[in-house]
């Protein structure tokens, strides 16, 4: 099964809309959903490492 990341993100920025309060501990868990979102989306946006094939030698020559 493959990951989500719009949806956790999405999820995540909806909760984010409810930790608007002025107090410490809302301040603390908007900053780390902030860190969650930022790495949801790297994580979204990174492609897999492509397979580099290596040609034989004598047909770079031709």
């Amino acid at each position: 099964m493959k990951s989500d990341f719009a949806a956790a993100r999405l999820h995540l920025e909806r909760a984010g809309h409810y930790l608007r309060g002025d107090d410490e501990t809302s301040s603390e868990a908007l900053a780390a959903l902030d860190l969650l979102i930022e790495a949801i989306v790297a994580a979204q946006y990174t492609r897999p490492m492509a397979e580099v094939v290596n040609f034989p030698r004598s047909a770079r020559l031709r």
